[in-house]
């Protein structure tokens, strides 16, 4: 069977999902959290094949790895959109014309959503939770690196749905070939939405390339500004967690934006990142500051090319300005619209960058680790959208769903 003619299967197993009783829905999530847990061995042994063939200097070794501890908490997460709200049926909006029609806004599932990604086996868990939860069938095209172990957690996926009578077809699993993508991009009819996650080439290649309605999930160009009010304390706990608490992952820091008067303080703001190896890409003022006081074989002078860059990886761009306007316009110059941040007590200062960054997330005060929709109570997340139509930052259950319009009357013409 074809690659179009496997579409088709899943197009047509879709509307199976739609009449599906919530208990069902629920029960399967509960089963396959269990399956995870109880496979956990052989998931991790699928995991090693893959991770046998890449480097472990590679940034996205930690993305293909799966532990234990990961493997429990996708296990937790299944569960937690088990116990979610459903989103579907949900009476949006309701009014009634002067002509006596009835109107009411419902919200239904989006049909087929496709997610290609990179080598990130849990987002094959995480978007099947979601989708099924909200009703939509899925077709997951994985990258080759992450091929043995994306086969086996869908293999679990459709032994619980066996389990239940349901269609198997409502999961496909591409194969990891290229030439897989352009069936995809080109199924028009079959395909409801696409959504893209990876890196920046990945993204731009599928917005340029797809007949079908595609959702952007951008790369994370995240900057965090250090105004000359801010907590100097506060700010270096949330350096250090924004940048190493895991490297590899779109909303992990990547410039740090300093005043320039805090720069005798800059030590003391990046010195524990030094104990996790964190190179430094500093401007001409920021390397002068930590010339001496930075480990040096650590610390390099930055260039035009280190701004704007997702590194993914245990480095850090650093850029003086002289004021939040100065800070607020690089960022403007150089985000991908993901998630900002600034640390600082000036409110008018606070509030003018509230006002003035345009991203997904924002933050004040806090690590851009946030971003992610586990931590803002979603139980999962789809991925991040940095764009404005449908769907913007963590994208849940809710996102995953549209509305149309039923409209009763009672013999009305027009």
């Amino acid at each position: 069977m074809n690659i179009q003619q496997q579409l088709m299967q899943v197009k047509q197993a879709s509307s199976s999902l739609a009449n599906l009783p919530e208990t069902i829905r629920q029960q399967l999530l509960f089963d396959l959290a269990d399956r995870l847990e109880l496979n956990s061995p052989q998931i991790i042994q699928a995991n090693q094949l893959d991770l046998n063939q890449m480097s472990e200097t590679n940034p996205l070794y930690d993305r293909l790895l799966l532990t234990l501890p990961r493997i429990n908490n996708l296990a937790t997460d299944l569960r937690k959109v088990a116990n979610l709200a459903s989103p579907l049926a949900k009476n949006l909006e309701q009014r009634q014309l002067a002509n006596g029609l009835q109107l009411t806004k419902v919200s239904v599932p989006l049909g087929v959503v496709a997610v290609i990604y990179e080598a990130r086996p849990n987002v094959t868990i995480d978007v099947f939770s979601l989708c099924f939860k909200a009703a939509n069938a899925v077709v997951l095209k994985g990258g080759s690196d992450a091929w043995n172990t994306n086969h086996y957690l869908v293999s679990l996926i459709k032994q619980s749905l066996a389990k239940y009578n349901l269609n198997e077809d409502v999961i496909y699993l591409m194969p990891p070939s290229r030439e897989a993508v352009h069936d995809l991009l080109n199924a028009t009819g079959l395909i409801d939405v696409c959504i893209p996650r990876g890196s920046h080439g990945l993204i731009k290649f599928v917005r340029d390339n797809a007949k079908i309605p595609v959702i952007e999930t951008g790369a994370g160009v995240v900057h965090n500004y250090i105004d000359i009010s801010a907590d100097l304390k506060m700010a270096s706990r949330i350096i250090t967690n924004a940048k190493t608490r895991r490297v590899s992952v779109c909303n992990s820091l990547d410039c740090l934006l300093i005043h320039q008067q805090l720069l005798p303080q800059l030590i003391q703001l990046v010195t524990n990142l030094s104990a996790k190896q964190v190179v430094l890409y500093a401007d001409n003022n920021a390397y002068n500051s930590l010339l001496g006081h930075y480990p040096q074989d650590l610390l390099n002078l930055a260039s035009e090319e280190h701004f704007g860059y997702e590194f993914l990886d245990y480095k850090l761009a650093i850029k003086t300005v002289t004021d939040i306007s100065q800070a607020i316009k690089h960022i403007q110059q150089y985000s991908s619209g993901h998630s900002e941040a600034i640390i600082a007590q000036d409110q008018l200062v606070i509030t003018q960058f509230i006002q003035q960054i345009d991203v997904a997330a924002l933050y004040v005060n806090a690590s851009t680790a946030f971003t992610d929709g586990g931590e803002f109570g979603m139980g999962a997340e789809i991925g991040i959208s940095t764009q404005k139509l449908h769907a913007r930052g963590p994208m849940g259950l809710e996102a995953l769903t549209s509305y149309k319009w039923v409209v009763i009357g009672q013999g009305q013409i027009r």
